[in-house]
């Protein structure tokens, strides 16, 4: 995530920020430059942007409710902005702790809409393009002690969450039963959008003999496949091989699992990038596989290598920070070469993908 600056008065935002602190003008979120702006209301509960008057925007249907910033031009045939607009299900908003798990899941998801776009990849509502497009359903276990519960998947371009997920300690019990070092609501959709995103760059494509040289033949039965991991666990070399136990399941979770790991990278590395970071250990001042200047926008960086001279020093620097400060290593994993492979590959696919976004 870059990091946004008021143009009204210089003061440091957050991405999910709807007021400015310092000045106290509203803030909004404009989708095509990609900019969290300083607004000045106008009649009919419009806005333009500060010093900017050459269009006007209304706040998303969903700023009522507290889970989105971003704008909307007038005159545009929807009510909900480039995020939301991709919502199919929301859950029930009479029910007050359902709102606060949406207003978690809506923070991690227009996090996720943002790195996508910033990555110029395809991306449409199936509102849209019913059979390529990418739609979410927001579901909650209406009986949780029933042994039926909602499960996070992907199916043809339809991401499905259970809203439980935005609940810390929910989550903590899951991901100690299924024994993670890494579980957070961001991850997920992180995960199931490269499930989507492996059906509009893969399947079908060039790139699919070279994908099943990595990560092995998707044609293999996925139900066998997970009925053997959840009976018997990963293999015993699965660190060689995958960045985690879940990757060893079937090609497409290993794949779904790398790519949620480049997000990672990749978003991390703006952050960094953003705030001008760099890492210079100073007991292995020689060290050049320790250091690294953070001064190249990672979005726009097509060496690979590049990547991740600067993600292992950076990294490293994360976890000792954390580490400080009596928390678990804020990246829990090891990436071997096998996997350095496999994250290559993605990016190129990626790099090659690029597509003029609206």
């Amino acid at each position: 995530m870059k990091l946004f600056k008021c143009t009204h008065c210089g003061n440091l935002l957050y991405f999910e920020n709807y007021r400015c602190e310092q000045c106290g003008y509203p803030l909004g979120f404009v989708a095509h430059s990609l900019e969290l702006r300083p607004l000045v209301p106008q009649p009919n509960d419009l806005y333009t942007v500060y010093n900017d008057d050459s269009t006007a925007y209304r706040y998303c249907a969903n700023h009522q409710y507290g889970v989105c910033n971003w704008l909307v031009a007038e005159g545009s045939q929807t009510d909900y902005c480039k995020a939301c607009t991709l919502n199919r299900t929301i859950p029930n908003l009479s029910k007050p702790e359902y709102v606060q798990r949406w207003q978690v899941v809506e923070t991690a998801k227009h996090r996720l809409v943002y790195s996508l776009r910033r990555m110029k990849l395809p991306l449409v509502s199936k509102t849209t393009d019913p059979d390529k497009g990418l739609s979410f359903d927001f579901l909650a276990d209406e009986h949780p002690n029933s042994s039926q519960r909602i499960m996070t998947g992907h199916t043809g371009g339809l991401i499905t969450l259970n809203i439980a997920e935005a609940d810390d300690i929910e989550r903590e019990m899951t991901r100690k039963a299924m024994d993670e070092p890494y579980r957070t609501v961001l991850g997920h959709f992180r995960h199931e959008v490269g499930h989507y995103y492996w059906d509009q760059l893969i399947d079908g494509s060039d790139y699919l003999d070279e994908y099943r040289q990595l990560f092995g033949d998707e044609r293999q039965d996925y139900s066998e496949a997970l009925k053997q991991h959840y009976e018997q666990g990963p293999p015993a070399n699965w660190t060689q091989a995958y960045i985690s136990a879940y990757a060893s399941t079937h090609p497409w979770e290993d794949w779904a699992e790398t790519w949620a790991h480049y997000l990672h990278i990749i978003d991390t590395l703006e952050t960094a990038y953003s705030f001008g970071l760099s890492v210079q250990p100073r007991v292995v001042k020689d060290d050049v596989l320790l250091t690294a200047e953070l001064s190249t926008d990672p979005y726009n960086l097509d060496n690979f290598e590049m990547l991740m001279s600067l993600w292992l020093p950076l990294s490293f620097a994360m976890n000792n920070i954390n580490r400080s400060m009596g928390h678990r290593d804020l990246y829990p994993f090891v990436i071997p070469p096998r996997v350095m492979e496999k994250l290559n590959f993605i990016h190129q696919v990626c790099y090659e993908a690029r597509v003029v976004l609206g």
